[in-house]
């Protein structure tokens, strides 16, 4: 009689001690359901993206660029005008050359056509006609860059890396006094390209 008792007893105490963690858990739940204050703001934030753009211009009278019966010691000049007209600041400029006929003039390096580029300040100033033109520069010529005519060159330091920024300048492609009989006969068609870089994006 006395053990029937006591496994009652603990039974007993064994479900109440269940319902006790059962109500703890269910008060904790509860606390998660009350209100509480917040606050909050904003902004409106519009961002246009830039635009690199370079232009390149050339008077009438120098288009097409074009000779022929080219010896060692001719050269061939034009002006042009290089302008930033995007709103972008550039890190640079590039020239490169293609050409559509390869030949010993364009390939060989050495005694083959040769690039030069330069600056003025100024517009530069016309002499002579057709082949024979000559530009001369009241302000003090720069050179930018020269060499074989494929070779891809910097141009440095241009105005024309500023937006609304723009560069008086010619290019003279010439043959070697060095140039040889092989060169005799060729053609070279040649397509130059001013490559424009923007500049490293910066904290606004």
């Amino acid at each position: 009689m006395s053990t029937k008792t006591t496994t009652t007893s603990s039974t007993a105490r064994k479900v109440v001690g269940s319902l006790g963690v059962l109500g703890a858990a269910a008060a904790v739940a509860g606390m998660g359901t009350f209100g509480s204050f917040t606050d909050s703001t904003s902004v409106d934030t519009t961002i246009t993206s830039g635009t690199v753009s370079i232009d390149l211009t050339q008077p009438a009278a120098a288009i097409p660029v074009t000779t022929a019966g080219f010896v060692p010691g001719d050269s061939l000049t034009r002006a042009v005008t290089l302008k930033n007209d995007g709103n972008t600041g550039l890190a640079s400029v590039g020239l490169s050359a293609t050409n559509t006929t390869s030949s010993v003039l364009t390939n060989g390096t050495a005694n083959g056509l040769q690039l030069t580029v330069k600056s003025c300040d100024v517009a530069w100033v016309q002499g002579g006609t057709d082949a024979a033109r000559t530009y001369t520069c009241a302000s003090g010529e720069k050179q930018l860059s020269t060499g074989p005519v494929l070779a891809a060159a910097n141009l440095g330091a241009l105005k024309s890396l500023s937006a609304g920024g723009s560069d008086n300048l010619v290019f003279s492609i010439s043959l070697p006094t060095a140039a040889d009989n092989a060169f005799q006969g060729k053609t070279a068609t040649l397509r130059l390209t001013f490559t424009g870089t923007q500049a490293t994006g910066t904290a606004r």
